[in-house]
C-alpha cells in the first residue's frame, strides 16, 4: 500500500471482491446455521434433530475450508490444513476424527463469529468505502440521465440543480474513493489476519501432531525389534540346529570312511559346515544376542566386552529390566562402540560404565587410544545417534587428538522388571567380569 501505483493495481480490487465475497458467504451461512439450529433444537427431542446439531458443529469445518480458499485473494498461498487425516477410512472415524480435534471447534466459533458480525462489517466496509463515493462520483450522470439536466440526487439526501456543483461533487466522490480503496486494503488486510489468527493451526496442536508422530517412530522401532527378535528365534531354531544336524553327520561319515579321496572330500565338507556353524552364530549373536532377552542389558554388555579383542572392564549397575527397546538400542551401542574400539582407535584397554538413576540410563564408553574420532568418517556413529534419538536419548562423543575417547548415552526410562524378579542382573555382570 506504501507503493506510488496501489491505485493502479489490482490489489484494491482484490480486497474489494474479499470484502464482497465474505458479505455474500456471510449470509449464506448465516441462513444455514439458524436453520440447523431451529431444526435440530425442535427434533432433537425425536433424535431426528441429532444429524441436523452434528451437521451444526462440524459446519465450521467447511466454512473454514472456504475462507482459507477465499484468503488466495490476498495472500496467494493456501492456507495450511489443521485437521489431521483419520486413522482408519470411512464416515465414522472420518466424524469421531474431527469431533475430537480443537480446530473443529474453534472453526465453529469463527463460523458463528462470521455469521453474526464479520459479515455485516463487510459490507458497511464496501458501502462505505466504495458506493457512497461511487454514488457521489456519478453525479453528472445521473443529472444528465435520471435528472433530464435539471437536478440530481446525491445519496438521495440532497439535491445538486447545477453541472458546476454536480462536477465539483464527482470529484469530491473520486477522492473519496481513492481514499476508501486505500481504507478498504487495511479493512481486508485486517480481516485476513483475523481469519488466519482464528482458523489457523496452533502450536498446540503442531505438538500434538509432533507427539503423535514419535509415538509412531516408537510404534515402528518395537516392530522393529519384535522382528529382528523373530529372525533370531528362526534361525538358532531352525538353521542352526539343521547345520549342528549335518556337522554331526559329517563328521560320523568321516570316521566311518576310509582313506583316501572320500575320506578328504568328507574332511572338507565337514570343515565348511562347522565355519558355516560358526558364522551362523556369530549372526545370530548380532541380531539380537540371547543373553539380552533372557538375563538383560548388564549380562549381555558382559558377555559383548568378554567377546571384545580389546580388554573391557564393565561397571554397569541396572537393578532389573528396561523396556526391550531400550535395552537393545543400548547393547547395540555399546557393542558398536568397542567395534570401533577395536578397529579404529589403538587402545589397549576400553571401559564401560553406567546404571540406571531418576528414571534415565547412563553408558559411558571410555578408551585409551589414539582419540580423532569423527562421526563423518563412517565409523557408525551418526547410525548411532539416530538409533539413539528415535528413544528421546541423546549420544555426546568426546575424542580429541591423542584421546582418550568417550562415548555417553543417556536414555529417559523406568525399569520395567525389578532386581528380585529378574536377579540382580548389575552384580551378575561384575561377577562375570571379576572373573
Amino acid at each position: 500500500m506504501s507503493r506510488p501505483g496501489f491505485l493502479l493495481s489490482a490489489w484494491p480490487w482484490r480486497s474489494v471482491g474479499y470484502l464482497l465475497t465474505g458479505a455474500v458467504a456471510g449470509a449464506v451461512v448465516l441462513v444455514g446455521v439458524v436453520t440447523l439450529a431451529v431444526a435440530g433444537g425442535a427434533l432433537a427431542a425425536v433424535l431426528v434433530g441429532l444429524p441436523l446439531l452434528v451437521m451444526l458443529a462440524l459446519s465450521g469445518v467447511v466454512v473454514a475450508r472456504m475462507e482459507r480458499w477465499r484468503l488466495r485473494l490476498l495472500d496467494g498461498d493456501p492456507l495450511p490444513d489443521p485437521h489431521r487425516a483419520p486413522a482408519a477410512t470411512g464416515l465414522w472415524a472420518w466424524l469421531t476424527t474431527r469431533l475430537k480435534e480443537q480446530a473443529t471447534w474453534r472453526e465453529l466459533g469463527y463460523t458463528l463469529l462470521f455469521a453474526g458480525l464479520l459479515w455485516p462489517l463487510d459490507v458497511l466496509a464496501v458501502t462505505v468505502a466504495v458506493l457512497v463515493p461511487a454514488s457521489m462520483a456519478a453525479a453528472p450522470l445521473l443529472m444528465a440521465t435520471v435528472g433530464d439536466g435539471r437536478e440530481a440526487k446525491v445519496l438521495k439526501q440532497w439535491t445538486v440543480t447545477t453541472w458546476p456543483t454536480a462536477f465539483g461533487v464527482a470529484v469530491l466522490g473520486l477522492l473519496l474513493l481513492a481514499s476508501g480503496l486505500y481504507a478498504l486494503g487495511v479493512v481486508a488486510g485486517a480481516r485476513a489476519g483475523l481469519t488466519r489468527l482464528l482458523i489457523a493451526s496452533r502450536d498446540g496442536e503442531l505438538d500434538a501432531r509432533v507427539v503423535e508422530l514419535s509415538r509412531s517412530r516408537v510404534r515402528l522401532v518395537d516392530a522393529f525389534e519384535a522382528e529382528r527378535r523373530r529372525i533370531e528365534r528362526d534361525l538358532h531354531d531352525g538353521a542352526q540346529q539343521r547345520l549342528v544336524a549335518l556337522t554331526m553327520t559329517l563328521g560320523l561319515a568321516r570316521l566311518d570312511a576310509p582313506p583316501g579321496p572320500l575320506a578328504d572330500q568328507l574332511a572338507k565338507a565337514h570343515d565348511e559346515a562347522g565355519r558355516a556353524l560358526a558364522e551362523l552364530r556369530e549372526l545370530i549373536q548380532g541380531i539380537h544376542p540371547k543373553v539380552l532377552a533372557d538375563y538383560g542389558l548388564a549380562a549381555a554388555v558382559a558377555d559383548a566386552a568378554d567377546r571384545s579383542v580389546v580388554p573391557v572392564d564393565v561397571e554397569l549397575a541396572v537393578p532389573g529390566r528396561l523396556d526391550q527397546a531400550v535395552e537393545s538400542a543400548a547393547y547395540f551401542v555399546v557393542c558398536e562402540a568397542l567395534a570401533n574400539v577395536a578397529k579404529h582407535s589403538g587402545a589397549g584397554r576400553a571401559e564401560v560404565r553406567g546404571g540406571h538413576s531418576r528414571g534415565r540410563l547412563l553408558l559411558e564408553v571410555r578408551d585409551d587410544g589414539r582419540g580423532g574420532a569423527d562421526a563423518s568418517a563412517g565409523s557408525g556413529l551418526t547410525g548411532l545417534a539416530d538409533r539413539v534419538s528415535v528413544l528421546d536419548g541423546t549420544l555426546t562423543l568426546s575424542s580429541p587428538p591423542g584421546g582418550p575417547t568417550l562415548l555417553r548415552v543417556e536414555f529417559p526410562c523406568e525399569l520395567t522388571e525389578s532386581a528380585g524378579a529378574r536377579g540382580a542382573s548389575g552384580v551378575a555382570a561384575q561377577a562375570d567380569r571379576c572373573g
